[in-house]
């Protein structure tokens, strides 16, 4: 059964002019890494609750949810403009199965994102679980501008702490970056180039987790599909598991 419980902002981040992360504290709050809750304003209409994925490590103090704020829609402007002491109507239980626990064992894992979608990836990487099942996982972020990079200084972090294990690979379609590839993901994995950069083959050993907008979701299981990697379900394990974002 679904409750809604309060939350207190405690920070509103902004990574840039359109993404910010909100980090409030809820408890008790528990979930696993890569669900989502529903976000909203208290006594709002519960129409305008929108799901959100958690940033965070399960068990944190303080929950983060990193949100695109679209300039006509219901609930993240309202979510923009908090401060450190408002209050937050949160969902519970968590929800979702977009978590390790559905992804069956490989050799390494391919964490695809784009926009938003980055912050599920970031709450599985606190924990231990994909240090512990794969020797290799790869990290990549798609983006339109370099200022919704976010999380960097954990990234890196991440990658001293498990040097030759983390391969991260930023992409960014609309601003020539060194070190960034410029085309969107789905042309990347066709030609090869994201595999070169991570320098990382991907193989029916591989699992791949999707997050992020529909049309990238869609055309990269075609890419995927076509090098022998399956679509990833309970009844039929496979390679590639997805969420979309919207």
């Amino acid at each position: 059964m679904v409750q809604l419980i309060n939350g207190k902002v405690v920070e509103n981040y902004r990574w840039s002019d359109s993404v910010f992360s909100l980090r409030i504290i809820a408890e008790p709050f528990d979930f696993k890494a890569g669900q989502f809750v529903r976000l909203g304003l208290p006594g709002g209409d519960a129409k305008a609750l929108r799901a959100y994925s958690l940033a965070s490590p399960p068990g944190a103090s303080v929950i983060d949810f990193v949100i695109a704020e679209v300039a006509d829609g219901l609930t993240s402007p309202q979510l923009a403009k908090l401060k450190p002491g408002d209050s937050v109507t949160i969902t519970q239980p968590a929800s979702g199965f977009f978590t390790l626990d559905e992804v069956p064992d490989g050799d390494d894992l391919w964490l695809l994102s784009t926009g938003t979608g980055i912050g599920p990836f970031i709450s599985m990487l606190h924990t231990e679980q994909p240090w512990r099942r794969f020797r290799r996982i790869n990290l990549v972020h798609g983006v339109r501008t370099a200022a919704d990079l976010v999380y960097q200084e954990q990234i890196q972090h991440w990658q001293q702490q498990y040097p030759d294990r983390l391969g991260y690979q930023p992409v960014i379609t609309r601003e020539q970056i060194p070190g960034a590839l410029n085309e969107r993901i789905p042309q990347l994995l066709e030609s090869g180039k994201l595999e070169a950069a991570l320098a990382t083959s991907l193989t029916t050993n591989s699992q791949v987790m999707l997050c992020g907008n529909p049309d990238m979701i869609t055309e990269c299981r075609g890419v995927l599909a076509a090098k022998g990697l399956a679509k990833n379900t309970r009844r039929k394990p496979g390679n590639v598991t997805s969420e979309n974002y919207w």
